[in-house]
């Protein structure tokens, strides 16, 4: 445990300085991710800023900003070692792989928190959405985390072996933002492709979050309706099933040699 703290540290204090020396890209990014929620906000309020739509949206839109950055983040640290060479040198370490990948991602979850509130607390104000604070939102959003954690090592997993996958981390971020109700509820989906959406990573997190935030809903009672308990399942099964993958791609790099290739 104490590994992995000195990892996360570690690796938090280096993406800050990345993000630091890179903030005009940052800056731009987050600035395009703030113009994609306003122009959605527009053409779902059918021309026009709905009031009562911009809470909702706003709630799925950031879950799902959340996993954009830490599916592209995640993929492109593995990328990143493999283009420096250093990818083999993280294996080589005492240190288990298993406390440098889980603290490679706490750091990544840290820093992507701070880049989400940073753009949230932006777009709250420049389009004066009102969103009741829940501290019950923290346990769902926690949750939803777990499901995208195990989600990511899926991808990284996949970066070990074929190195670059940016194109597929570009077309799974695109179809989480269009397939899980963060901008429009699944309520409105055809049966068949609602009951697909619930089984990606975020979509029941969404649902619940926004029952919590917008509805007064307690944890009790999202419990209670199955909704909570579905989250729960959903999570640990991306997270279990995750680590499988990862650790199968990891074995099959390691017997092809192309840890040290790019």
């Amino acid at each position: 445990m104490r590994t992995a703290l000195l990892v996360m540290c570690n690796e938090t204090y280096k993406r800050i300085l990345v993000i630091w020396d890179y903030k005009f890209n940052v800056l731009v990014q987050l600035i395009m991710v703030g113009i994609i929620f306003i122009g959605a906000s527009f053409l779902l309020g059918g021309g026009q800023f709905n009031p009562a739509q911009l809470a909702s949206l706003f709630l799925g839109y950031v879950v799902w900003f959340y996993a954009r950055l830490v599916i592209m983040g995640t993929s492109g640290d593995i990328i990143g070692e493999a283009e420096s060479g250093t990818l083999e040198q993280m294996y080589m370490t005492p240190a288990p792989t298993e406390m440098l990948i889980l603290g490679h991602v706490l750091a990544t979850l840290i820093t992507t928190t701070i880049m989400v509130l940073l753009t949230a607390f932006s777009l709250l104000l420049i389009l004066h959405i009102s969103v009741p604070f829940s501290w019950e939102a923290i346990p769902v959003l926690a949750l939803t985390m777990v499901g995208l954690f195990g989600f990511t090592l899926t991808l990284a997993g996949a970066a070990l072996v074929f190195k670059q996958i940016e194109a597929l981390a570009d077309l799974l971020q695109n179809l989480l933002l269009f397939l899980t109700g963060s901008l429009l509820p699944i309520t409105h989906f055809p049966t068949w492709l609602a009951t697909i959406a619930r089984t990606l990573p975020i979509t029941q997190g969404i649902d619940v979050l926004r029952n919590v935030v917008l509805t007064n809903q307690s944890l009790p009672q999202a419990w209670a309706n199955g909704s909570l308990g579905l989250l729960v399942l959903n999570s640990a099964i991306y997270l279990v099933t995750g680590w499988l993958i990862f650790k199968w791609c990891e074995r099959t790099a390691k017997k092809q040699g192309s840890l040290s290739h790019y």
